[in-house]
């Protein structure tokens, strides 16, 4: 828990733990897959996910009145089913810091719909890191070795766009009707697990392994990814600058990375190594992190 003597320093502390548990749960996500098809894998997570957190709105004693029901569904197919679904989707064929990686772009594909939604207009800086993470992607991929890993790249990348058009429809909800964070994020959790069901039945998949493994990888993945994880990061956003809160976006792919060459033997190439810098440093630009002190 985090060190209620001094707040800044317990929010440091949750944030490093948020982004450990977030690049580590790509690493149970790749590995569930010995057990479980993609698709009933992301189902029976977010569907317990979303139990949990209607559970927790109870003991809180919110109100369980939903948010307007037709953009708290398009977020929830978005920021849950679709993004769950193809980021679990690329893991099949994907390394797992591959597709984190990729799936991380959000906030590019962010900055383009949030100006065609919202009107931001995107300022130079955003630009320039738009500039350095196409670049970057084109590293990544290596079109001129062939396209064996497209279905992959490209389903990590729809990831991330689907994330993004969450992110903005949620940006969006928060300015019209401003309702609490922890309800929109039930709501939309449980409109996106039972796009995951269905998407679940109507694909054919492996059945599942009930073995010790794969519902150590489940409580992993519902506890602490999708419960715990979500609590830190309500502490981080409270007593820490949004600059330095938006380095967890950084910190998550980095590790993950790190953690699949280590845990999985992934071993990224040179070309792969240059293109993920080139990522995170239009991460850095987007974000807007200065990397000196005012």
């Amino acid at each position: 828990m985090p060190d209620s003597s001094n707040p800044q320093r317990g929010a440091v502390l949750a944030l490093l733990s948020v982004i450990l548990i977030w690049a580590y749960s790509w690493i149970v996500m790749k590995q569930i897959l010995q057990h479980a098809g993609p698709f009933e894998f992301a189902a029976l997570r977010y569907v317990l996910g979303a139990a949990l957190l209607f559970a927790v709105l109870l003991v809180t004693r919110q109100s369980l009145r939903p948010p307007p029901l037709l953009p708290t569904a398009l977020i929830g197919l978005c920021q849950t089913a679709a993004f769950q679904g193809l980021g679990q989707w690329a893991l099949v064929d994907g390394g797992a810091g591959h597709v984190a990686l990729l799936a991380y772009t959000m906030p590019f594909w962010a900055v383009l719909l949030a100006w065609g939604i919202l009107r931001e207009k995107p300022a130079a800086r955003h630009w320039l890191g738009l500039g350095l993470a196409a670049i970057g992607l084109l590293c990544i991929i290596e079109p001129w070795h062939g396209l064996g890993s497209l279905q992959s790249t490209l389903l990590a990348m729809g990831a991330g766009g689907t994330w993004a058009m969450g992110t903005v429809l949620s940006k969006r909800m928060f300015q019209r009707h401003a309702p609490t964070p922890l309800s929109l994020t039930a709501w939309q959790m449980l409109f996106g697990a039972l796009g995951l069901c269905v998407v679940a039945l109507l694909v054919p998949q492996r059945p599942i392994d009930w073995s010790p493994a794969f519902i150590a990888g489940l409580a992993y993945s519902v506890v602490m990814a999708s419960s715990v994880a979500w609590g830190l990061w309500l502490v981080v956003l409270r007593q820490l600058p949004t600059a330095l809160a938006s380095l967890s976006s950084l910190g998550v792919p980095i590790v993950g990375v790190l953690l699949a060459w280590a845990i999985l033997h992934e071993q990224p190439t040179l070309m792969e190594v240059v293109g993920m810098a080139l990522v995170l440093l239009g991460l850095v630009a987007v974000s807007g992190v200065r990397l000196r002190r005012r």
